[in-house]
């Protein structure tokens, strides 16, 4: 009888370990990736002091709703260009035009005093000056695959910087940057890199086209 129920239990125990095996692993949690840290700058003895240029007023980086969300979108050029696809498991920590503001925010407080829509509006009603703005539209933020052994990071946005006056806004000037960076491999981590690269490029032409003169 004893000998049965050792058995039996141990039949019970090699069918719950059976069991557990066929369970589904956990699904795999999506990788969030940003454009990484940016500039972190060194203090150095001597170095001289940035140019100070005129206050600027940094609206939010308008987007298309198809770059409204956090996927990681890629193109197969090869195949069918008009069709956005996206990575199953690599998402961006924030919407991309949140991400490019950042990085545009950062750039352009080298030489300017850079202020939100409200901080703006704060210095209009108290001291009555009124600082030109920059309005930047994100239209293409995608990793285009040329082949499939071959993709860019392709980013292209749309600029108009304005000057308010009495009658109105008065546009200064506008323009649109592309730029398309080389992918280190054919897979979401390559495309994060290339569209960092690229968002970077399309950042410091942006910077000098507002810093150029008028």
């Amino acid at each position: 009888m004893n000998a049965l129920k050792h058995s039996l239990a141990g039949l019970a125990a090699a069918l719950l370990l059976a069991g557990c095996g066929a369970l589904p692993d956990k699904p795999a949690r999506a990788a969030l990736y940003d454009f990484g840290p940016g500039s972190t700058p060194t203090a150095t003895a001597g170095a001289a002091a940035p140019r100070a240029l005129p206050m600027i007023a940094l609206a939010e980086v308008d987007a298309n709703s198809r770059l409204d969300g956090t996927q990681l979108l890629y193109r197969l050029g090869y195949a069918d260009s008009n069709e956005l696809r996206p990575y199953g498991q690599s998402r961006w920590s924030q919407p991309p035009a949140q991400l490019l503001r950042q990085r545009l925010r950062e750039a352009l407080s080298a030489g300017h005093t850079v202020l939100g829509p409200e901080e703006s509006a704060t210095i209009a009603r108290t001291e009555g000056r009124l600082p030109d703005t920059l309005r930047v539209t994100l239209e293409e933020f995608s990793q285009y695959f040329e082949a499939p052994d071959r993709s860019v990071g392709l980013v292209r946005v749309s600029a108009t910087l304005t000057r308010s006056q009495p009658g109105g806004d008065k546009v200064l000037a506008q323009r649109s940057f592309t730029a398309r960076k080389p992918a280190p491999t054919q897979d979401g981590p390559g495309g994060v890199k290339a569209l960092a690269a690229s968002s970077d490029a399309v950042v410091a032409e942006l910077v000098a086209w507002v810093d150029a003169p008028r």
